[in-house]
C-alpha cells in the first residue's frame, strides 16, 4: 500500500521540505496552502487577527486554482509547503499515508472534536498508520433543501423515512409541482444523491475493502442504485439541460419542492431571492429513522508538513484557528458547521440537521474514499442518464481496480 501511494502523489517522491522562513526582523513566515478559494477573504481576515497577537508569525496564504494539482506538482519539485488547509479526502489519505505530515495524536488540538470526524481522518489514513496527522476544523453537509411554503400546502411534514419521503413526491407530482428540482448537466450535481444514500447503505470500510478485493460495487450498491432510478423518476423534463447555477436560481424563484444539494448552496439562494422560505434535512434513506445518518464530511482540516522548520509556530497558527470565536466567525461568514461538541450552528435555515450533529448522527462522503482519476461524477452521471445500473457498477469496479494496478 506505501508504494501506492508514494506513486500516485506524482509517480516519484522527492523528499519534501517547508519552505518557512525568517525574515531579517527575525519574523517567521509560514506558507499557508488552501484548497478553496471561495473562503479567501475570511482566511484573510482570521490571519489579520492572528499576526495582531503573534506578531513574530507571518501567514502567507495561497489559495491557487485547481490547488490539488498543484500541490502534487510542487511536490516532486521539492517545494512543498509549511500548513495545508484541505478537504478530508483522498488527498489526505495519501500524504499521511506518504509520511508526510505531523503527528498530532495526544494533542490539545483535539481534544474536543467530535469522534465522528476523527474516525473519517482514520479511515483515510488506513489501517497501517498509527496516529491523527490532521486537526479538522470545518464541516458540510449533503442535504435536502425544501420549500416551506410548497411543503405547507400540499399539507406535507417533512418525511421520517424513505416510505414517507415518495409519498410526499408523488404528493407533489399529482400537483403538478416539479417534486425534485434536478440539475444534472453539471456532473458533480449528482453526487449529493449518491453520497446521501450509498453513505447510509454501502458496507463499513468500504473502499478499504474494496481496495483489498473484499467487496465490490457490483455486489454491494444495487440498493443504491434502485433508490436513484426511482428519484430520477421525480424530476423534470430539462433535468440534464440545467447545470448548478441556473437550477439555484430556479429553485430559489420557486421552481420544484425539494433539492438535492449541500448546506453551501443555501447563500446562493437566499441571495437570489431573500425572501424564500426554505429548510433542510437529511436524506431519509431508509424506512427506519434509527438507521438514517446526515452524511456530513471534514470541508476544511490544518495539517502541517513534516519537514517544515517551524513546527511550532504552524501548531500554534492552528491552536488560534479553533480557538471558539475564530471557528464561529468561520462558520457564519462560510455557511459551514463546526466540528466541535457543542458548537452548533445557529442559522436558522439549518434547523432540520442541527439535532443530527447534536447527537453525532453523521456518516462520511463516500467519494471522499475514492481514488483520485476514478472520475466518479461523471461515471454517475453516465448512470443516470442511460439508467444502465449493473453495467455502470461493473465499470466503477474497474476503475477502481485498474487505478490500483497502475501502482
Amino acid at each position: 500500500m506505501k508504494k501506492t501511494v508514494l506513486l500516485s502523489l506524482g509517480t516519484f517522491l522527492l523528499v519534501a521540505s517547508g519552505c518557512g522562513q525568517s525574515t531579517d526582523d527575525g519574523v517567521v513566515e509560514l506558507e499557508l496552502f488552501s484548497n478553496k478559494t471561495e473562503n479567501i477573504s475570511t482566511y484573510q481576515q482570521l490571519i489579520e487577527e492572528f499576526e495582531s497577537e503573534h506578531e513574530g508569525i507571518r501567514i502567507r496564504l495561497n489559495s491557487p486554482p485547481d490547488a490539488e494539482t498543484l500541490l502534487r506538482t510542487r511536490l516532486v519539485k521539492d517545494d512543498m509547503p509549511d500548513i495545508v488547509a484541505i478537504a478530508g479526502s483522498a488527498l489526505y489519505g495519501e500524504l499521511t499515508q506518504a509520511n508526510m505530515l505531523v503527528n498530532y495524536e495526544g494533542s490539545p488540538m483535539l481534544d474536543g472534536i467530535q469522534t465522528a470526524y476523527l474516525d473519517m481522518l482514520a479511515e483515510l489514513e488506513g489501517e497501517e498508520q498509527s496516529g491523527i496527522h490532521g486537526v479538522p476544523f470545518a464541516a458540510n453537509a449533503n442535504t435536502v433543501i425544501y420549500n416551506k411554503e410548497k411543503l405547507a400546502a400540499l399539507g406535507l411534514d417533512v418525511p421520517e423515512t424513505w416510505d414517507d419521503f415518495i409519498a410526499a413526491l408523488e404528493t407533489a407530482q399529482a400537483a403538478e409541482e416539479i417534486p425534485i428540482y434536478y440539475t444534472l448537466q453539471d456532473a458533480w450535481t449528482g453526487m449529493p444523491m449518491w453520497n446521501s444514500i450509498a453513505g447510509v447503505l454501502q458496507p463499513d470500510q468500504f473502499a478499504e475493502r474494496k481496495t483489498n478485493k473484499e467487496i465490490s460495487f457490483a455486489d454491494t450498491h444495487t440498493g443504491v442504485t434502485d433508490k436513484i432510478q426511482t428519484l430520477l423518476e421525480f424530476g423534470h423534463q430539462r433535468m440534464y439541460g440545467i447545470g448548478y447555477d441556473d437550477g439555484n436560481r430556479e429553485f430559489a424563484q420557486g421552481n420544484g419542492v425539494f433539492y438535492f444539494q449541500g448546506n453551501w448552496a443555501v447563500p446562493q439562494l437566499l441571495t437570489t431571492n431573500p425572501e424564500l422560505d426554505l429548510g433542510v434535512f437529511a436524506l431519509p434513506v431508509t424506512n427506519d429513522p434509527e438507521e438514517n445518518e446526515l452524511v456530513s464530511g471534514i470541508d476544511v482540516l490544518f495539517a502541517t508538513l513534516e519537514d517544515t522548520e517551524y513546527p511550532e509556530e504552524a501548531e500554534t497558527f492552528i491552536s488560534f484557528m479553533l480557538e471558539e470565536a475564530q471557528s464561529e466567525t468561520y462558520m457564519e461568514q462560510q455557511a459551514a458547521f463546526s466540528v466541535l461538541d457543542g458548537l452548533l450552528t445557529e442559522d436558522p435555515y439549518m434547523e432540520g440537521i442541527r439535532q443530527d450533529f447534536a447527537d453525532g448522527n453523521i456518516t462520511s462522503f463516500p467519494d471522499h474514499f475514492y481514488p483520485p482519476g476514478i472520475g466518479a461524477d461523471n461515471l454517475i452521471q453516465e448512470f443516470m442518464y442511460r439508467g444502465n445500473a449493473d453495467a455502470f457498477l461493473e465499470r466503477l469496479d474497474r476503475e477502481w481496480d485498474q487505478i490500483q494496478l497502475r501502482f
